[in-house]
């Protein structure tokens, strides 16, 4: 199965006729119906219904959809490299953790287009651990994400440490006190963390806060994004640590009291390849370290 099976099957789908999409894709008909009985028994699927019109069955329905996706982001690179070859862009790609948008990322990405406004900024979210991968294969130029941990190859500096709050639901009893939130105190809560997978991840960060204090944490559920995470707190399900910046979203079914905790943070770790001297890092990396929407936060020799 490879790209030309894909584009004969998405012409036979899009036109419903073999007569048609072998036309269009200047070929005899024999062949493209050969090539898409192959195809079907390779995915051991029948993804056609041969009548006049041919339409898509289930399986055809939901393989037709992927294929579109798959040759659109052909077409895609196809021109953007043919751009790049031309000298007509340049492409800086940034990976970034969900939650850092919450914070003052999407400002330093502003400020960093106006800057270099010839070139093409692509932004990708991805994991921290993902991020380390994509840094070397070359797909990112920079990274934003939360996780510490060392790697030869790359430079990874604190930007940003970044205070927790905890979300709890509307009329929880932790919101009732007027004192200052201690993490003691949510200790007999049900706690909801994420993201589940891939691990490590701020998740483990959130437990090691409890373990660190002698606290085992009652971990209800385990869940993929923030987003999930804070529909379950609304339900009633449980309590969430999240950066503090969370509370941008406005969710008026959640409360979020910070944590009086100045040891329980949350860092933003720029990470970029340590041998790469591109001036539009450079850039983004001066950017940083005169950025002011940070107020106390130790400026970072990025």
């Amino acid at each position: 199965m490879d790209l030309r099976h894909f584009r004969y099957f998405a012409a036979v789908a899009s036109e419903g006729s073999f007569s048609r999409a072998a036309e269009k894709l200047n070929m005899a008909q024999p062949p493209l119906s050969r090539q898409i009985q192959q195809l079907e028994d390779e995915l051991g699927a029948r993804l056609l219904d041969r009548g006049r019109p041919i339409t898509l069955t289930e399986p055809g329905r939901y393989f037709y959809e992927q294929v579109r996706q798959v040759l659109d982001r052909v077409e895609e690179i196809r021109l953007m490299t043919q751009r790049i070859a031309k000298g007509s862009v340049t492409q800086f790609n940034i990976g970034f953790v969900a939650s850092t948008l919450y914070d003052a990322l999407p400002e330093l990405i502003r400020r960093f287009r106006i800057i270099v406004p010839d070139i093409e900024v692509m932004l990708t979210e991805m994991t921290t651990l993902e991020q380390a991968a994509a840094l070397k294969d070359g797909r990112i130029d920079v990274g934003f994400g939360r996780l510490r941990f060392d790697d030869l190859g790359l430079t990874r500096n604190v930007i940003r440490e970044e205070p927790l709050s905890v979300a709890v639901p509307v009329g929880n009893h932790l919101a009732t006190s007027s004192a200052p939130l201690k993490l003691v105190e949510t200790a007999g809560e049900q706690l909801i963390i994420y993201p589940k997978t891939p691990r490590p991840s701020y998740a483990d960060q959130v437990l090691s806060f409890y373990r660190d204090q002698g606290i085992e944490p009652q971990v209800a559920f385990e869940v993929r994004e923030l987003q999930t995470a804070l529909g379950l707190v609304a339900a009633g399900m449980g309590i969430c640590l999240v950066p503090s910046s969370v509370r941008k979203l406005g969710r008026s079914d959640v409360v979020y009291l910070e944590l009086d905790e100045p040891k329980i943070v949350s860092p933003i770790i720029m990470s970029f390849r340590t041998n790469d001297r591109s001036p539009l890092l450079a850039e983004l990396r001066t950017l940083v370290r005169d950025f002011d929407v940070w107020p106390g936060t130790p400026r970072a020799d990025v």
